[in-house]
């Protein structure tokens, strides 16, 4: 028992003169060195946002071809997808009835010529006798009066000449306009009727496209307060050229013009209307077909920062901000992305001139310390994109 408490005493003593020695190198040594990190000093910049909405495109006029008379589809001229001219020949209806209509209306104008004809035979066989006055002048007027009545009858037997030629013309239908022939559900040999459910073909005119958008209440509210004018299409005046982007994500190479808008808002999807014009002279969109028009907002004299110069905590987004103390402070800021997905615009929570720490901010804690190295605009872009 006597020989270990000298052991213990002496390990003891060499734990606290080990201990002091650390302490003292520790002193030695001093703070932590403070680390640089590198900064973005915002200046105003100017940038153009852009914001997609889901659209479906509709030729500038969908025509729904319709037979107006009854009979049997004898033969299509046309082929689906088919390019069309305003007065092309599209179908042949068979209807024989029509063309005995015809042959019949004109049997009755010969009639009605010879009546006619004759009418005016005894008139002038009468008047020479009443100027003579061997007859009396009723005699003539009754002459005169059954001409009139045979001259009407011919008058009335050319109007069903007439309408039984249109109706025959109606056996033929042609296009009323230029545009792209749609789907054929009536094949040869079809009954077809003015009362069938579903027409002919329908014809899209596509010289000319609409892309049909909806823009939410919220979205309305902004777009009618930033944009200048009393009215909602004065305000669409205003409004930059807007672009199609196609269903394989390429855009459009044609700008298009927004013109058109409803202004009311549908209750059942709290969205409001609008309508752009795109201009489609090889007949590239067809109707029907869907995508997304991109519209666009200019900003002039806003603050612009890296997406990975911030960060969320609980629903907010915060950056790094070098005080006069050289020390890290977290600030709340609001941001709207850029369309390169690489930059945040900092709607509040910034000012020109303070100095932002662009790399770390995941690490970082708040007053750490730290040596700023200031980067130019121009080198931080090149890093974003490289």
């Amino acid at each position: 028992m006597r020989t270990r408490l000298p052991v213990l005493a002496a390990g003891l003593l060499a734990l606290s003169v080990a201990a002091c020695g650390k302490k003292k190198d520790e002193a030695k040594k001093g703070p932590p060195p403070i680390k640089e990190y590198p900064v973005l000093v915002v200046r105003p910049d100017s940038v153009t946002l852009y914001q997609d909405y889901p659209a479906t495109v509709q030729g500038q006029q969908n025509v729904e071809i319709r037979p107006k008379v009854d009979g049997y589809v004898e033969a299509i001229y046309v082929d689906e997808g088919a390019n069309v001219k305003k007065g092309q020949r599209l179908f042949h209806i068979s209807a024989p009835q029509y063309e005995q209509d015809v042959r019949t209306a004109r049997a009755g104008v010969l009639t009605a010529e010879a009546d006619v004809s004759t009418a005016r035979m005894g008139v002038n066989k009468v008047a020479p006798l009443v100027a003579r006055g061997i007859i009396s002048k009723y005699e003539l007027e009754g002459a005169q009066y059954t001409l009139d009545a045979k001259l009407a009858a011919l008058a009335q037997a050319k109007a069903t000449l007439a309408n039984a030629l249109t109706n025959l013309g109606y056996t033929d239908i042609v296009s009323p306009l230029d545009g792209v022939i749609g789907s054929l559900p009536n094949k040869i040999g079809s009954l077809v009727s003015s009362t069938s459910t579903d027409p002919l073909t329908t014809i899209s005119s596509v010289n000319n496209v609409y892309a049909y958008f909806s823009l939410s209440e919220k979205a309305l509210l902004s777009f009618t307060r930033r944009r200048p004018g009393r009215t909602l299409q004065e305000k669409l005046t205003k409004v930059p050229d807007v672009r199609l982007v196609l269903a394989d994500g390429t855009v459009y190479k044609y700008p298009g013009r927004v013109k058109t808008a409803i202004g009311q808002i549908d209750t059942e999807t709290g969205a409001s209307s609008f309508r752009a014009t795109f201009p489609n002279p090889n007949g590239f969109l067809r109707s029907g077909s869907s995508g997304s028009v991109r519209t666009f907002q200019p900003k002039e004299n806003v603050l612009i920062v890296p997406q990975s110069a911030t960060y969320e905590l609980q629903g907010k987004r915060f950056v790094y901000v070098v005080g006069q103390d050289t020390a890290a402070h977290a600030v709340a800021v609001t941001t709207t992305p850029t369309p390169d997905g690489q930059s945040f615009v900092v709607d509040k929570g910034l000012k020109a001139g303070q100095k932002v720490v662009l790399e770390g901010v995941a690490t970082l804690k708040e007053n750490t310390k730290l040596k700023p190295k200031v980067v130019s605009p121009e080198k931080a872009k090149t890093e974003l994109a490289g």
